[in-house]
């Protein structure tokens, strides 16, 4: 990502920061400006006083000065009155719109290039990677507009109070506040680290709590801990980096404040003594006045320094959502006129093919079943028709349209899949089903009815919690729901996996006559139940054959060739 690329990038997400949310912000910008007064008119009240106390003339009278006092207290109480009402929910809405933003922007992604991504990368992103962005550059935004604020305005009185005074005060700084500056990149490279080493332990984390059924049977316990101690260690080890830099950053304009006061406070206190036009209220005020030059000076410099560090876990989401991309294609129909053409298509996941020089039609509106053994390629097929992966050789065709120049938006309102892995999430039966859309009621029970959930649904209701992953519920009760799911989307074409695979024969029976009855749909579905019944039923069978389609045709057609089919068909009733 280049330069500019990378700005125009940032200005997006961090536009989002403020979107329906400038009305807290300039709140909180105003309860800034209006706190620094307080605090300047605070340390002059105290430089009249002490003057006073100390026998010099009076400027004002108590009244007045009584009258200030109250204004400032008054000021005082406005300002926290500000921040009680702006800051908190500034922060709130900013980062919660960050997050859906972020989110937005992971939803475009197409099946394929997200499958070929590490979905840890976004979990840090949203969570561990949020959390700095909004303590470093959403928090650290007011911090530093609250330290240049007060040191501009201490800056001028103490330029008023006294020129000389204030350039040799400055003159103690210099050198501490160079250091700081210097570090500063120090921080912004170890928040990096911290990012990228939390991004693997989270990888790890979720491998072993999803695999965890395989940990256990494979008794690989404290392989498993050793390999999460590992993670857990580099990341302590980067974020006690991360403080370091940060302490030493912190130390340098510590020890520059310290080295500006004392400097200030013995210049001051002979400048008073030897009658230099100093008083000894101006010496107090001047000293809590270089408070608020010499903070910015140690604290603005690590400020900047985590701001800028937040900003590069910006650019590290914008780098990643804009990685793995696939070119946004042209629109095609939600509908299917002609078919689907497949030609001369081979493609594998590594060095050996899985498909080999497929070819075969689809016809608009007819059913089809794909049979063959176990490593076929059957699914691979299947998974290519709906653009999980685009470097194969050959043609996919919609219509004459090819699926690499085709966009996914309208190929997933054309094509619904029904997969052999379903996925629950942890929300109602109805949730899962409508999956969080608004539906009639009647197509809702159409789907359930079709899909053999209404037994479900009447011993738990459409409410029923299904738990992680579907965890509430059984193998065949997750792939009804995956069924429902697609028959209630109404797609033109429908992909299906050994989607009928975990349930009993009867059920199976049902969904599958189910779904072959259903008109309009091109309906493509892999299976391993070769059931006469069901074969019957479809215009046309293709059996594949280690990555080739060995014989085309009816049941009929192809049980009268006595070949492949033949043998599969004769084993399967054995």
């Amino acid at each position: 990502m280049d330069k500019k690329t990378k700005s125009r990038r940032r200005r997006e997400f961090t536009r989002q920061f403020y979107r329906g949310n400038v009305a807290p912000f300039v709140l909180g910008i105003v309860q800034v400006f209006v706190m620094a007064a307080s605090n300047l008119l605070l340390s002059w009240l105290l430089q009249q006083l002490i003057d006073v106390a100390t026998g010099a003339p009076m400027q004002h009278s108590f009244g007045q000065l009584a009258g200030l006092s109250v204004l400032t207290l008054a000021m005082l109480a406005l300002g926290f009155f500000l921040a009680y009402h702006s800051k908190p929910r500034f922060y709130a809405r900013a980062i919660g719109q960050y997050k859906e933003y972020a989110f937005r922007q992971i939803a475009r992604k197409s099946i394929s290039a997200f499958s070929g991504e590490n979905t840890s990368t976004y979990i840090s992103a949203l969570s561990n990677d949020a959390n700095s962005i909004e303590m470093d550059y959403l928090v650290n935004t007011f911090l530093i507009i609250d330290n240049v604020t007060m040191f501009i305005g201490a800056l001028a009185m103490m330029l008023w109070y006294s020129v000389p005074l204030t350039l040799i005060s400055l003159g103690f700084s210099l050198l501490p506040v160079l250091g700081s500056v210097l570090a500063g990149n120090r921080v912004a490279e170890a928040e990096k680290q911290v990012s990228e080493k939390n991004e693997t332990y989270m990888s790890a984390l979720k491998d072993s709590l999803t695999g965890f059924s395989v940990v256990k049977a494979f008794r690989a316990e404290a392989e498993l801990c050793r390999l999460l101690a590992r993670n857990i260690r580099e990341v302590s080890e980067a974020k006690e980096h991360r403080r370091k830099m940060s302490t030493l950053v912190n130390a340098l304009g510590t020890v520059g404040g310290c080295i500006a006061q004392i400097g200030v406070f013995v210049v001051g206190a002979w400048l008073a003594l030897t009658g230099r036009g100093i008083s000894p209220g101006v010496v107090i005020a001047f000293v809590q006045l270089m408070n608020w030059v010499v903070n910015p000076i140690g604290t603005v410099p690590q400020y900047l320094a985590e701001y800028k560090a937040a900003s590069a876990l910006i650019d590290k989401l914008a780098q990643a959502l804009d990685t793995n991309l696939r070119e946004e294609g042209e629109p095609i129909p939600a509908r299917l006129e002609e078919g689907i053409t497949v030609e001369n298509l081979t493609f594998g996941y590594g060095e050996e093919p899985v498909l080999k020089d497929v070819s075969c039609q689809f016809e608009a509106g007819k059913s089809y079943a794909i049979v063959g053994a176990s490593g076929s390629g059957k699914s691979t097929l299947l998974n290519l028709l709906m653009a999980a992966h685009d470097s194969y050789d050959g043609e996919i065709l919609y219509d004459g349209a090819e699926l690499r120049s085709v966009s996914c938006g309208s190929l997933y309102e054309l094509v619904s899949m029904v997969q052999q892995n379903v996925f629950v999430f942890n929300a109602s039966i109805r949730d899962n089903i409508t999956m969080f859309r608004e539906f009639p009621k009647e197509e809702v029970d159409r789907a359930i009815q079709l899909s053999g959930l209404t037994e479900l649904i009447t011993e738990r209701g459409e409410g029923y919690l299904c738990g992680e992953n579907g965890s509430g519920l059984s193998g065949g009760e997750k792939q009804r729901i995956s069924i429902a799911r697609s028959l209630l989307k109404k797609s033109a074409v429908l992909l299906v996996d050994e989607a009928t695979a975990a349930l009993d024969a009867q059920t199976a029976w049902q969904v599958t006559s189910s779904i072959l009855n259903l008109d309009g749909l091109t309906r493509i579905v892999v299976t391993h139940a070769l059931d006469e019944g069901l074969l019957k039923q479809y215009d046309g069978i293709l059996a594949l054959k280690a990555g080739k389609i060995a014989e085309t045709g009816t049941f009929g057609e192809l049980m009268e060739k006595k070949g492949y089919f033949y043998s599969l068909y004769t084993v399967s009733q054995a």
